[in-house]
Formats: structure tokens, C-alpha cells, sequence
């Protein structure tokens, strides 16, 4: 029989997620569960002690003579066999995938040990003969900012700054620093590689997570055409959050050391490597000058930003400085807007993606303005940024530096966040509590949160004469085939790493053909030599609701249509599903004229309005913009300095929630990383570059009990461009969470002066001043 129609569509109900019960059973497949290759041999990785340092000696005779060692690659064979990283920016210094002849940072390979097991390699490490001549490192952005280790300096102006500053009734200027920070997800960066030396060809399986453009990067450093790289990722990965696209490194130097010895080479990093040697968000220092009228209207913004991305400029840095370039107004109407972009270099390691890459930088410093320029106007921080909201009647709206914002409600959200929040109470509870002595804070902030990001904006990093070939748009693909017996399978390159695309892609496909999610099966892992994928592919900037769904949407519609059509033909519009496929495949003669045999079908979708950047360095950085307002309430421990917060309450605006079960966790977890950067987590090196957090002893990174739980608001303003109106919304809360709990901090203590993360030492320290 035909599967009946769902009586309403599965899009949008609070489906359970598919992926679970294999998870929940022990029976995920990880990296480390894989055993694609006989013979593996396993590898263990040497790693610089010194922050920067000459090498002046690298001798791996005496591991060499261990039975059981294969052999030993080193920074001068990864120098001879590879080529440099390539990047988006030119920089005077260039990245291998091991050091040679200078290391950077604390952690940089030196050497790659490749031995019969894990033991015997690392024993194998502290046999090799190393000596090293210590260099004076950098490790202060704004000391790098004035030596050579700036790379990158450009300017932006859209708008009259100058003349909006200089009438303005009043001028905030303040400086801001955002900490490095990481994502610690429970499986660390894990690489099997196998290099084919007849085909002159290499395979890997890693836990990568794209974008797919450093499938292009990992080739070219290998010497390789792109078709001679293949790279295949597992059906489950434990947790990326960005930072495991930085695996592409690892897979150059373990595919060095396959190609070397001739041998399948396996490694799966440890957390100590992770912490110190993996990747981590860039680091921001932030000069802004904003004008304000007496009422309150922001007039101008400019910004001065020095962004620290360790001893590298790494692909795809600096996506993290440029990915927010369309939305430097944030969700403001103001039309004067310059900012001054400078990346420089420092000996920590190399900065890469991280949830919200971008965000977290700029509403620090954007919101922090707001509330300061609010407290000095004597106007409260929620009507101040009202009367500057973007009004629901101006959209789709075009930002002062390009971006297209499609749909919203902002007004109507942050009335919403008000009403949960209790607001007007909150605030009096606050001054009362301080005036009996206790340290009460409301804090609010206001943002927009960017999906599906543009490939082009990385090139606003150049001037436009320099930019080369044009970069643009954001696409992705699905195949989805129907067997015999009407077995239903999907193929996708998005790369999920558990925010449940297997269950939504179910949803999309089933409300297509008529039947339950439970009836497709979504192949979730990737192989660049059969899934459908294009150099956007993978997981980042929370694309997957928009352009994966949508090339998912677009499959399924045009395999429902020729479905339909072969129903029709056959004269029986209510056929199974079975017998369709039964027909097409044991029976192709009764296919109507001209019909193209078989039920499979590979679609692509681009996400619209994803141009180049224009002559006037404008850019769409984005293709879809949600809305975040969040409220926090804190209290400050005057004893310890210990932060707690006492309420949270966040409201979203992403569209058309596909699955509202899903888009809960997804809040919860984005509030989980901001609240992380907010209130524990940084990177900290001492004078000569050594990681003072490398382990989970000393980098505070927060278990459940240790965050807070937040009450979570949605409404839906369905985008416009985009085919199920869905915008992302799994970094929204990473974005506003540091600066709502920053403004609701500094209300507490009554002073500016502060950044996060808001440990307790930190704090103590700011009480005693």
C-alpha cells in the first residue's frame, strides 16, 4: 500500500532525533572505531617545548634503532615533500605542517614517530635528539601590532564617521579584549591516511567537519590535483563546534608520513595535544569610538581591530575578523560605520573556527558600547537600543557594509525577552539588593546572528586590485535513491557532528514523499570521491538549515515529481511507493516516453544574494540573519569573586524552526560555549610561551551544574530567501551570552573596566582594586 500522508507535516514537529539510539547504545562510529586499512601502523607526534626557537638540531638515530619503529618523519622531509599552507592573506611567514628550522609555538610538531602501536611511538619520542636556540617570543597583539608581525592592515569606511562623530552629543570610546578561547568537544581530531603509490594518490579518513574548501588547502600543500585527495569523514563525530576543521593540517602530515614509509598511518590526538597544539578561536583587542544624539540615536560606530591568530595565518583565518563584516551595525539602523582591520601574529597557536567565529569579538565590544552609552545618557539599556532597532518595516534591510538582512521582528523579540525576564522588576530588585550591600547586575544584549556565511568574504581581506579570481555564494548537494523494494537512502556532505541532521533531513524527505522519517535512511558520513559536495560543503556558520536542507528539499522534490509522474502512467495515482520502484527498476519498458530509467536524483542548492564583494568593499557576508535579545541577572560573591548567574532568559528569531526538539538543544548548547567564554574559559601563556592551560586542571572548562539554565523564547519570521524559511540558530547564544553577562557584571560592580571570561580570581582581583 501507498504510505499515507502525514495529517500535518513533519517539518516543524518536535520530532525525537533518529541518530539516538545507536549513541545511546554504545554503537556510534567514530573515528577511532574505524579500521579501514590492514597493517595500520600508529603515530605519535614531537612537539616543540619552546614558545619560539631556532632548531638547530633534529637526530632520530636512536629511535630509528628501536624494533618496531618504522620510521621518523621531520620538519625538513615535510619541508621537501609539501608545499606551504596556502592562505587567504599573504604572510611573510610561511606554514608546513610541521616546523623546520624555527618553531612558533608551544606544540608545534617536529617530528612524527610512526612505530607498530601507540606505546612504542611515543617511547620512541623522547628518544629523538633535539636541540633548540630560545628566541624572544610575541605573545601581546598590540606589541605585535607595532612590529612586523602585523600581516594585514585595512580600512573601511561606509558613511561620514568624521562629521557624524563630530556632531554627536556624546562619544563613547572604550577598549575592548576578547581572551582566546576553544571548543573542547569529547573526541579529539582523530587520522588514518594511506597513501597509494601507483595511483599517486592519498586516502584519509578524518573527523573532519569542513568547509570543504581545505580539502582544496590540505591537497595543495600535498602537491596533489584535488581528485588525488580523498577524504572520507566517519558516520559520528564527537563534537566539533568548529575547531575540527582545523584537522586538515594533520591529515597533510600523516599523509607525509604514509607517503614516506609506505605504510598506513593512524593518530588520534590526546587531550593534552588538543588543548595545547589543536586550534582555538583568534583573539580580539577592540578600539571603538561610537557618537550617540542626546535621545539616545547611535549615529556613528568605528571600530580600530587587532586580531591575534597565533603564529600562523591558517586557513580559513581570517574568517574570524571578516565573517561579521556585513553586520558591523549589528541589529542597529545606524549608517556611519568605518572599521580598521589589523591582523597580526603572535607564538600561540594558530587560531581557527569556533562557535560564533566572530560574534563573541564584536557584540563584546558593539554591546558593551550600547550599555555604557545608555548608562552615560541616563536612558535605561533596553530603551536605548530600542530606539535604534532595525524596524520591522524596513526589511529586507541593507546594512551601511552590505549584509542583507531578510526578515525580523526585532522590536517585538526584545518586548518578548522583557516580558519573560521580568525586566522592570529586575532592575529594581538589582538596586535594591545593592543598596544592602549585595553586588546585583542586569545585563541585556541585542544581536544578530549571521547564517550561511558567503565564500567571497574572506577576500575583503585584500584590496580589490589583489583579490584574484571572485569568490562568492554558499551551496551545497543531496543524492537520495529509492532501491527495488522502495528502500529509501539520502547521501549529504554536511558533516554533523550531533545536531541531529540525520533526524531533519527525515523529515524533509518524508513530507516530499509521503511516508515517516523512520523510512529513510541519511548516510551522514562523507567521501569526497562519491557524496555530492561543492567547495562550500560542511559544517560551519549553521548553513545546514538553510542551503542543506534546501539541496535536500530540492532532491526530494524532484524525485516526488517523477514519481508522481510514473503513477500517472501507470494509472494508478495512489501506487506504493514499492511498487514504483519495483516498476522502474524490474520494468523501466513501462516508464513513460523519454523518462530517464532509475530513481535516483543528485541536486544542489546556492544559497541567493551571495555576490562578491562590490568596488566599495560592501559585502553580503551572509545569506540568512536571525535575532537574539538575552537578559541576565547576576550576583557577585564580594568574598570570592565568584559570578553567578541568577537568571537567564534568551529569545530567538530563526525562521521556521524545523524541528523546535532540536532547535532547543541547539540554544542550550550555543549558551553553553557563550557562557563558557563569559565565565571560565581562556588560553593563558606566560612570558616565554608556555601554555599555562594545557590541561582540564588548569583551562576551566564548565560541566553541567556550572551553567545556567535559560528560559527560551521563539518567534518566527520565515526568511525570504531561503526554500523552508529556516535561518540557523546554533550560534546566536555563543554570540550574545559574553556580552549579555559582561553588561549585567559591570552593572553589578558599577565600573567598565572589565573583560571576560569573569573567573573568580579575576573578579577578586577587580574587587580589590
Amino acid at each position: 500500500m501507498r504510505a499515507k500522508a502525514a495529517s500535518e507535516p513533519w517539518v516543524g514537529r518536535p520530532l525525537a532525533r533518529l541518530e539516538d539510539d545507536a549513541l545511546l547504545r554504545g554503537e556510534g562510529r567514530f573515528i577511532d572505531d574505524l579500521d579501514p586499512v590492514a597493517n595500520t601502523r600508529h603515530a605519535a607526534v614531537l612537539r616543540s617545548p619552546y614558545g619560539h626557537a631556532w632548531i638547530t638540531k633534529v637526530d632520530p638515530t636512536h629511535a630509528l634503532e628501536l624494533p618496531g619503529v618504522v620510521g621518523i618523519l621531520t620538519g625538513a622531509d615535510v619541508a621537501a615533500l609539501s608545499r606551504p599552507f596556502p592562505a587567504g592573506i599573504d604572510s611573510p611567514i610561511s606554514h608546513y605542517a610541521a616546523a623546520h628550522e624555527t618553531t612558533r609555538y608551544v606544540g608545534e610538531p617536529v617530528a612524527v614517530v610512526v612505530a607498530r602501536d601507540r606505546y612504542l611511538a611515543e617511547d620512541a619520542l623522547e628518544l629523538i635528539d633535539v636541540e633548540y636556540e630560545p628566541l624572544e617570543p610575541i605573545l601581546d597583539a598590540e606589541v605585535a601590532v607595532e612590529s612586523a608581525a602585523c600581516v594585514s592592515d585595512r580600512s573601511f569606511s561606509y558613511g561620514d564617521v568624521d562629521t557624524a562623530l563630530a556632531g554627536a552629543d556624546l562619544v563613547v570610546r572604550e577598549r575592548f579584549r576578547f581572551a582566546r578561547w576553544s571548543c573542547t568537544p569529547v573526541e579529539c581530531y582523530g587520522v588514518v591516511c594511506d597513501w597509494n603509490a601507483a595511483e599517486g594518490a592519498l586516502t584519509a579518513w578524518a573527523n573532519f567537519q569542513g568547509p570543504f574548501t581545505l580539502h582544496s588547502v590540505a591537497a595543495g600543500a600535498l602537491g596533489l590535483p584535488g581528485s588525488k585527495l580523498r577524504l572520507i569523514t566517519p558516520p559520528d563525530s564527537g563534537g566539533s563546534f568548529g575547531i575540527k576543521s582545523a584537522v586538515f593540517a594533520y591529515v597533510v602530515l600523516m599523509g607525509l608520513a604514509s607517503r614516506k614509509f609506505g605504510v598506513p598511518v593512524r593518530w588520534i590526538e590526546d587531550r593534552l595535544e588538543h588543548l595545547a597544539a589543536s586550534s582555538s578561536s583568534s583573539g580580539r583587542v577592540t578600539h571603538v569610538e561610537a557618537g550617540f544624539s542626546s535621545d539616545g540615536e547611535l549615529v556613528a560606530l568605528r571600530y580600530d581591530a587587532i586580531e591575534d591568530v597565533g603564529a600562523y595565518v591558517r586557513a580559513p583565518e581570517p574568517a574570524t575578523l571578516y565573517r561579521m563584516h556585513g553586520s558591523l551595525a549589528g541589529a542597529y539602523r545606524v549608517q556611519n560605520v568605518a572599521a580598521r582591520n589589523r591582523v597580526v601574529l603572535t607564538n600561540t597557536m594558530p587560531s581557527g573556527l569556533n562557535r560564533g567565529f566572530g560574534g563573541p569579538q564584536l557584540y563584546i565590544a558593539l554591546e558593551r558600547t550600547m550599555t555604557i552609552a545608555a548608562n552615560r545618557l541616563g536612558i535605561d539599556p533596553a530603551e536605548l537600543r530600542r530606539r535604534n532597532l532595525i524596524a520591522a518595516a524596513a526589511f529586507p534591510y541593507r546594512t551601511p557594509s552590505g549584509a542583507l538582512y531578510d526578515s525580523g521582528d526585532y522590536e517585538s523579540c526584545l518586548d518578548d525577552a522583557l516580558e519573560l525576564a521580568r525586566y522592570g522588576e529586575r532592575r529594581e530588585e538589582a538596586e535594591a539588593a545593592r543598596a544592602e550591600g549585595r553586588l546585583v547586575g542586569v545585563g541585556i544584549a541585542c544581536v544578530v546572528e549571521p547564517s550561511i556565511s558567503n565564500m567571497g568574504y574572506i577576500t575583503l581581506a585584500e584590496p580589490g586590485a589583489e583579490r584574484g579570481l571572485p569568490k562568492s555564494g554558499n551551496a551545497d548537494g543531496c543524492s537520495i535513491s529509492i532501491s527495488a523494494l522502495g528502500g529509501i537512502t539520502v547521501r549529504t556532505a554536511t558533516t554533523p557532528q550531533g545536531q541531529g541532521h540525520r533526524t531533519v533531513i527525515a523529515q524533509v524527505v518524508a513530507d516530499r514523499l509521503g511516508i515517516e522519517p523512520k523510512d529513510v535512511d541519511v548516510l551522514t558520513e562523507v567521501d569526497t570521491s562519491t557524496s555530492p559536495w561543492t567547495i562550500a560543503s560542511g559544517n560551519y556558520s549553521s548553513r545546514f538549515s538553510g542551503v542543506g536542507v534546501g539541496a535536500v528539499a530540492a532532491a526530494a522534490e524532484r524525485l516526488a515529481e517523477k514519481i508522481a509522474a510514473i503513477r500517472k502512467h501507470l494509472g494508478d495515482e495512489n501506487a506504493s511507493l514499492r511498487r514504483v520502484a519495483g516498476t522502474v527498476h524490474w520494468n523501466p519498458e513501462a516508464l513513460p516516453n523519454e523518462m530517464e530509467p532509475g530513481l535516483a536524483v543528485t541536486a544542489y542548492y546556492a544559497a541567493p544574494n551571495l555576490l562578491p564583494p562590490d568596488d566599495d568593499d560592501r559585502v553580503a557576508s551572509s545569506a540568512a540573519h536571525g535575532f537574539v535579545a538575552d537578559i541576565a541577572v547576576v550576583e557577585v560573591d564580594r568574598d570570592t569573586g565568584e559570578v553567578e548567574v541568577l537568571d537567564y532568559v534568551t529569545v530567538h528569531d530563526a525562521g521556521r524552526l524545523l524541528n523546535p526538539l532540536l532547535a532547543e538543544g541547539q540554544v542550550r548548547g550555543g549558551l553553553a560555549h557563550g557562557a563558557a567564554a563569559a565565565l571560565f574559559e581562556r588560553h593563558v601563556w606566560d612570558e616565554d610561551g608556555n601554555l599555562l592551560t594545557g590541561s582540564f586542571v588548569d583551562y576551566l572548562a564548565p560541566t553541567a551544574p556550572d551553567l545556567p539554565t535559560p528560559r527560551i523564547g521563539h518567534r518566527e519570521s520565515p526568511s525570504t530567501f531561503l526554500p523552508l524559511g529556516a535561518k540557523g540558530l546554533g550560534e546566536g547564544t555563543t554570540m550574545s551570552v559574553p556580552a549579555a553577562i559582561a553588561n549585567a557584571v559591570a552593572d553589578a560592580l558599577g565600573r567598565d573596566d572589565l573583560e571576560p571570561p569573569f573567573t573568580p580570581g579575576r573578579v577578586w582581583e577587580l574587587l580589590r582594586r
